[in-house]
């Protein structure tokens, strides 16, 4: 019967019963059958004090790893040669023993069993993988339609696209402005007016003088109601008003109120500049900077009785 000798995992502590064929095969270099470290059965090899007879002498237990006085020593199927885990020994190599072979045959069917597991393992590690991925998908899909389309159109052309619309539009704002203030433009740039002219008759409008609001400019210096002496009931109505403005004014309208003795209005009435202006004024081209203008106005007033008078002028 062979010689049995024990060696002992560095990984695992684990002793096992091995032989010396079996660490002949490939100089002594085994794998554990427990947690598959391959290591020097030769080096580690460790003698129990319960397997030693009367008398003789025992080599010391490594104290490194005192697992090996406690663990029973494992078979010598249980330890895989170097031959072994790299598949070129044969089951019939002169030297091995049957328990040399059983040995290798169970090492063999350890790892086609190994193989076959991890190949299980991964098989189901890329079908979990495959799943997670679709379910990422899925769910990514929604938000794919929301996504903003990708433009063809390389980032210059945008540039220039917006650089032109910004342009077309503030020229348009400035076309507007022009347009609003045409009746100051031209009458602060005379020489702008034939052109003002020209658009207004193509846009269906007109270039007018300035109103003067606030009657700033504009004022009545003189007035006068009496009765017509040739016609009973006829009333005259004579005023001055006067433009002191460096610029041309538009003609106002005139409020004339009628009141009786307790200056209770008797009747009102509004004049436009063509009702009291005569009929050689220059309506559109306004009252003249610096002048006045005097007019004459007859009023009916056959139906009613009067003790004075209210005179006012606005812009409608």
């Amino acid at each position: 019967m062979p010689e049995e000798k024990y060696t002992r995992c560095p990984g695992c502590a684990t002793v096992f019963r091995v032989t010396a064929e079996q660490l002949a095969v490939r100089a002594g270099q085994v794998r554990c059958g427990q947690c598959k470290t391959v290591f020097d059965g030769v080096a580690r090899l460790v003698s129990l004090a319960s397997t030693a007879q009367p008398g003789e002498g025992a080599a010391p237990i490594d104290e490194a790893a005192p697992d090996s006085r406690l663990a029973p020593p494992r078979d010598a199927q249980a330890v895989e040669t170097s031959a072994e885990m790299a598949g070129t020994a044969e089951a019939g190599e002169t030297g091995q023993t049957g328990e040399t072979a059983a040995s290798a045959e169970t090492a063999e069917t350890a790892e086609t069993a190994e193989t076959a597991e991890s190949a299980a393992t991964a098989e189901s590690a890329a079908t979990a993988s495959t799943r997670l991925v679709g379910a990422a998908m899925a769910l990514a899909a929604p938000e794919d339609r929301f996504a903003p389309q990708a433009t063809t159109k390389p980032g210059w052309v945008r540039m220039v696209a917006y650089a032109i619309a910004i342009v077309l539009l503030v020229l348009l704002v400035i076309g507007q402005a022009v347009f609003h203030f045409r009746d100051a433009i031209a009458t602060f740039w005379p020489a702008t007016r034939p052109a003002f002219t020209r658009l207004c008759v193509a846009a269906g409008c007109a270039v007018r003088p300035l109103r003067d609001a606030a009657m700033a400019y504009l004022s009545i210096e003189a007035s006068d109601l009496q009765a017509d002496p040739a016609h009973r009931g006829l009333l005259i109505l004579t005023a001055t008003v006067r433009n002191r403005a460096g610029w041309p004014l538009a003609y106002p309208h005139f409020e004339l109120t009628l009141t009786d003795a307790q200056d209770r209005i008797v009747v009102r009435r509004a004049l436009a500049p063509a009702e009291y202006a005569g009929g050689t004024a220059d309506l559109e081209g306004g009252i003249a900077p610096n002048g006045e203008v005097a007019f004459k106005v007859f009023i009916d007033a056959s139906a009613t009785s009067q003790a004075g008078y209210r005179l006012y002028m606005f812009y409608p």
